[in-house]
């Protein structure tokens, strides 16, 4: 899905906040447009460590930037650089700051018309406990944010999947 939505729009730049073992990162790298560039932002070493090595694997090493760093601290410095990549064309966020990488983050990088996808939010069907746990709060002030944030149009969509029940939000910057 990842891959699809990198290709539907033509991203020549996408920013990944959260790499873990660098599986998403591939399926948005193999949907870049020609000559694009992904920067994903993990704050564990040995999670990138990982990615690096899943990223080589794949052929992608040159195609990919693995940045070190809690991403409230990484974001900044990466829109301070003032390079095209830092407006990228779609944004992919699963870390569990989402909610504060994602309005400070995000959206004021992202381009308009790009593309902001947050994973896991429905946290297997918690999401509408108003009493849920710290991943759930998370999520809840997220969606909150986004529905209050007049710079993007989103939605939420449930799937089904090996998981159990899942999520993405999907916002379309629009200013």
């Amino acid at each position: 899905m990842l891959h699809l939505f990198a290709r539907l729009v033509n991203a020549r730049a996408i920013l990944e906040i959260g790499t873990l073992g660098g599986y998403s990162t591939i399926w948005l790298a193999r949907g870049l447009a020609a000559g694009g560039r992904l920067i994903t932002l993990e704050m564990n070493p040995k999670h990138a460590e990982v990615a690096r090595l899943n990223l080589a694997r794949a052929g992608l090493a040159d195609v990919v930037e693995i940045r070190l760093g809690r991403a409230l601290e990484t974001l900044p410095r990466l829109a301070a650089e003032g390079r095209g990549s830092v407006r990228p064309d779609l944004h992919r966020c699963r870390q569990a700051e989402r909610d504060r990488t994602t309005s400070n983050g995000a959206v004021k990088l992202a381009r308009p018309g790009g593309l902001i996808i947050v994973d896991n939010v429905v946290r297997e069907g918690a999401i509408v406990d108003p009493n849920g746990g710290a991943d759930v709060q998370g999520m809840r002030r997220l969606m909150e944010m986004m529905s209050r944030e007049p710079r993007v149009s989103a939605t939420a969509i449930q799937t089904v999947g090996g998981k159990g029940q899942d999520g993405f939000a999907m916002a379309v910057v629009i200013s």
